[in-house]
């Protein structure tokens, strides 16, 4: 064999290794999408998943898409301008009946809760009859709607008709709160931990309302959505994600030191604060979801359905155990 035979040997054989390479670097280079209000807990997660070099361990390529409030996110799945999104499954169900492929897979069970001042005379619920109430976010979320469905059975009465609610974006119904312009106010975790540390008493968790709606166990409202036809044709590697997911919460679950190091992003105003929102953080992570959370999903689905509910699941909103990811 002469030395140029040999050289184009060698060539074509790089050359074939090079394109057999291609693909698997293709593959992982493909990025996963996902949205987070700034300050939010998914921040939080994002940035032990990154400083734990978590990402790295399941060549992970996670981007951040920057929403302005939890609003926001629907917009930018359906948009496309996201591959995966944090957000309700009541509103994922609901798009699903409209035809979406949607998929969720749960986030955590973390709740919120209606807060009232530390030496307020409400005692139940019922004596929030013609007293203010702040609601962070609007009338179709899924807290308040929940609270109105309980208030309907245990009162007999719906809180939305006795009470003053009062709606707007969760920092300024916290602020109205404090000022002593709201009686109470129903907020997410996150602003009820605050408040908490603080010296705000808790009347009653969104647990409590579930439960109370005889739904059991809580099946985790909030948890990750994508469309399963994008994420398909696109190679999107969502379950990187969920596995990385998983390792950060374990290192949030177990470290306090974890939890100091994200001071400067959680921004808490004592030390209690941040214990507080560290407590309801960890006491909201969840695992994977199976039969016992599709049926308490069900219920509590056809439940708000019978309540009339459309504001919350739609016209023509139905069941489907498809949605969730298992």
């Amino acid at each position: 064999m002469t030395t140029h035979s040999r050289r184009n040997i060698l060539a074509a054989g790089s050359a074939f290794g090079a394109s057999m390479l291609l693909p698997r670097v293709a593959m992982a280079s493909v990025p996963v999408r996902l949205t987070s209000v700034k300050f939010g807990s998914v921040g939080w997660l994002i940035d032990t998943i990154r400083h734990e070099g978590i990402d790295k361990k399941h060549d992970l390529d996670l981007q951040v898409v920057d929403v302005a409030n939890n609003q926001a996110a629907p917009v930018a799945l359906l948009s496309r301008a996201a591959d995966v999104i944090v957000s309700d499954w009541t509103w994922a169900l609901r798009q699903r009946a409209k035809g979406d492929d949607l998929k969720f897979a749960p986030y955590s069970s973390a709740l919120g809760s209606l807060m009232v001042g530390k030496d307020s005379p409400i005692k139940s619920l019922a004596d929030f009859e013609g007293k203010k109430i702040g609601v962070a976010g609007t009338g179709i979320d899924k807290s308040w709607i929940l609270l109105r469905a309980y208030s309907r059975k245990i009162l007999g009465k719906d809180i939305a008709n006795i009470s003053e609610p009062v709606f707007g974006a969760a920092p300024l119904v916290t602020e109205e709160f404090r000022n002593g312009r709201l009686d109470g106010v129903l907020n997410f975790w996150t602003y009820a931990a605050r408040l908490e540390a603080g010296g705000a008493r808790e009347l009653l968790t969104m647990a409590d309302v579930v439960k109370g709606l005889d739904v059991s166990p809580t099946p985790p409202l909030v948890g990750f959505i994508w469309s399963e036809k994008e994420v398909r044709n696109k190679g999107v590697p969502v379950n990187k994600l969920l596995a990385a997911v998983a390792d950060a919460n374990r290192v949030l679950a177990s470290s306090d030191g974890a939890w100091e190091r994200l001071r400067p992003l959680i921004k808490p105003a004592s030390d209690a604060e941040l214990i507080a929102i560290r407590n309801y953080y960890r006491s909201g992570i969840t695992g994977s979801w199976g039969e016992a959370e599709t049926a308490a999903a069900k219920k509590l689905t056809n439940l708000l359905i019978e309540l009339g509910d459309t504001e919350l699941v739609g016209d023509g909103t139905h069941f489907d155990q498809n949605l969730f990811h298992t």
